[in-house]
């Protein structure tokens, strides 16, 4: 059984899955940072389904991008238990994951992440019979985003906190919004793409895994040009 956390937004999000059964999902977002709710949130779910971690074969985790903060603890959880419990790690891009809410739409999907100062972090899937990467990964205007989706043709179904937060500039381009219980980052999708990924060997190493953060942080730019005649 596989075990996914995700925290890359402002959504916690937990979940327990086999191939082709979704266990158990807890998704919940409240004022408690994800440091405060995830162990606990872990713990309860796996006692309230009667999971031992005996049971678990496999962690699954959102490796970015997203909330700087948010994945270094969804990461450093995920590493920890998958080293101590000796299963294997698979770390899942977050606009990847996000894709999967609408797994089977025969639509191309917008994951939408927020990135600061009126940037998203976006890429295009499409979700036909099969799934792949239409377009990279990019940290960018929303309108420059909205653009490139655009000329690409569609059907186009935005996901993501991002889908919310601009879905008027969105459903005006033409663009369509996926419903609200699959805009969100949800453990279960994530769990879908990371056994796709370990069926096919892409497991990682804990010691290794790093956050795919895109761009770096404001507090490392700021570092840099304080220190950049040092």
């Amino acid at each position: 059984m596989l075990l996914a956390i995700d925290t890359s937004s402002l959504v916690l999000s937990c979940a327990l899955a086999e191939e082709g059964k979704l266990v158990t999902e807890w998704t919940q977002q409240k004022k408690l940072t994800h440091s405060e709710q995830l162990i606990p949130c872990m713990d309860l779910m796996l006692k309230e389904v009667g999971v031992s971690k005996k049971e678990i074969t496999g962690i699954a985790v959102a490796k970015g991008p997203g909330s700087f903060t948010g994945l270094r603890i969804g990461l450093a959880t995920a590493k920890m238990t998958s080293y101590i419990w000796n299963v294997p790690l698979v770390g899942v891009d977050t606009l990847e994951a996000l894709t999967w809410n609408m797994y089977g739409a025969q639509a191309f999907i917008l994951p939408l992440l927020d990135a600061q100062k009126n940037n998203v972090y976006a890429a295009l899937y499409g979700a036909f019979n099969e799934m792949w990467q239409e377009k990279p990964e990019v940290a960018a205007s929303i309108d420059s985003v909205i653009e490139s989706a655009v000329k690409h043709g569609g059907p186009v179904i935005a996901v993501g906190e991002c889908a919310d937060k601009y879905k008027d500039k969105l459903v005006s381009a033409g663009i369509l919004l996926a419903p609200p219980h699959s805009r969100c980052s949800r453990a279960g999708s994530l769990a879908m793409a990371a056994i796709s990924k370990l069926k096919n060997g892409m497991a990682d190493d804990p010691l290794t895994l790093l956050p795919n953060y895109i761009r770096r942080s404001e507090a490392e730019v700021l570092w840099e040009k304080q220190h950049a005649d040092s």
